[in-house]
């Protein structure tokens, strides 16, 4: 059971941790064109594409889950059903992005507020890289379905493929076919696209036989949507919410930040990142339960299902473990992230809160995944809900002298919310088994 957790695990820290070198990629370019609104453009834009394409998650979990099941139960035509439904609904929606483009960029910049020339710059890439937004959701739904037949090497490669093609096509477009800011842009956008290229020659050699017909692959866009089309939608519209909901704590984090003054909020950002880097390193654990998970509920093997939660947990407490001795002692990773002494001191004094985050946030990324397995996502969406209204309401009542750590101490409520709701969810999981 180890080996399977790790199997699966490793490869999935590893492709998450190249998930920021898109951003830095671009970054690293645009600040070495010597112009401060360049930089802050491409922060605008990304953020703007991030929170877009974060509402989307459930084209991965919905897929991850369902084919993991149907993985499990030795079904090779539910399998390819998924892939189906889910690359239906990357294209359905990534048409409907295309089309909304502009008032979405409206309401971004609106929410946003940047300067005029960053605005105008930020809107520019913009309306380059949305056209990415096909080959991007295709290649969620894609790692989803590569996770779920418990491969999740192949999911790293396309990672990496992409980042790699990324740094390739951004520098020969801004210095080679001296594109400048513009440049980066069609970089990315002609990365995501040979990305996906390469995605699906990736996936059309782990499609079963039965996907073939006379050597040729079989669609039917009817086909899609049959079967269990509306389980897919509903396990995709719970994670939907869900999605929307964590963006929100998390836009709160920053705007209640932002109030606080620049020092707060820059100090907060750097802990938002340790945050995110632990983050990374659960999703692992987390992947290895999406897929695993619903490999053995689908077989019916309820004894290895529980083993496997079992495991995911020493595994999880381990990582956990290792952050919050980091965590504790923090300075070295600040002084990583800037150089600014000022920052890294007022950073310092929410030093515990760093080293709680890890122990609050462990069991609900761990039962995320086991929950995705499962297709219980109602069960997901409804700890995110308590958790989100506790948060609001905890820092609502707390008293505005505790500072910035009233802040923190709602934070990490929420997470551990989070966990203790979806224990008491899979305890009645464990009774109806």
């Amino acid at each position: 059971m180890n080996r399977e957790i790790l199997r699966i695990a490793l490869p999935a820290i590893v492709a998450n941790i190249t998930i920021p070198l898109l951003g830095l990629i671009d970054t690293a370019i645009a600040g070495h064109l010597g112009s401060e609104t360049c930089l802050g453009a491409i922060a605008v834009a990304s953020m703007i594409f991030n929170l877009l394409y974060w509402n989307f998650g459930f084209l991965r979990m919905s897929t991850s889950g369902l084919t993991a099941q149907a993985f499990g139960r030795g079904d090779e035509h539910g399998c390819v059903e998924v892939l189906r439904q889910a690359c239906v609904a990357a294209l359905t929606v990534s048409v409907g992005i295309i089309v909304v483009q502009a008032p979405l960029l409206r309401l971004a910049l609106w929410v946003i507020d940047p300067s005029p020339g960053v605005g105008v710059l930020a809107a520019r890439y913009y309306h380059v890289c949305v056209w990415g937004a096909p080959p991007v959701l295709l290649m969620m739904a894609a790692k989803g379905w590569l996770l779920g037949i418990q491969d999740s090497r192949a999911a790293m490669l396309v990672s990496i493929v992409v980042n790699v093609l990324n740094i390739v096509c951004s520098l020969v477009a801004v210095y080679l076919l001296g594109q400048g800011f513009m440049g980066i842009a069609m970089g990315t956008l002609a990365a995501e696209w040979l990305g996906l290229a390469y995605t699906l020659w990736l996936v059309r050699r782990k499609l079963p036989k039965s996907a073939f017909v006379g050597g040729r692959l079989t669609f039917s866009w009817s086909s899609a949507f049959v079967g269990n089309y509306r389980r897919f939608f509903s396990v995709s519209g719970d994670i939907f919410v869900r999605s929307f909901l964590l963006m929100l704590v998390n836009l709160a984090v920053t705007a209640i930040g932002a109030r606080s003054g620049d020092l707060v909020l820059a100090a907060n950002s750097l802990i938002q990142q340790l945050n995110t880097l632990f983050a990374y390193f659960l999703d692992g654990i987390a992947f290895a339960g999406e897929a695993l998970v619903g490999k053995y509920f689908g077989s019916g093997d309820r004894r290895r299902m529980r083993l496997c939660v079992r495991r995911l947990f020493v595994w999880a407490a381990f990582l956990t473990a290792v952050f919050t001795v980091f965590y504790t002692f923090p300075q070295f990773i600040f002084s990583l992230l800037t150089d600014k002494e000022m920052v890294i001191a007022t950073a310092m004094d929410y030093r515990w809160w760093c080293a709680m985050l890890p122990l609050a946030g462990m069991a609900a990324f761990v039962w995320d995944g086991v929950f995705i397995g499962l297709t219980r996502t109602r069960g997901m969406l409804t700890a995110v809900a308590v958790a989100t209204v506790i948060f609001a309401m905890l820092y609502a009542v707390l008293p505005s002298s505790l500072g910035n750590h009233r802040l923190w101490l709602a934070f990490v409520v929420y997470l551990a919310t989070r966990g203790i709701v979806q224990t008491v969810l899979y305890k009645r999981v464990e009774l109806q088994g």
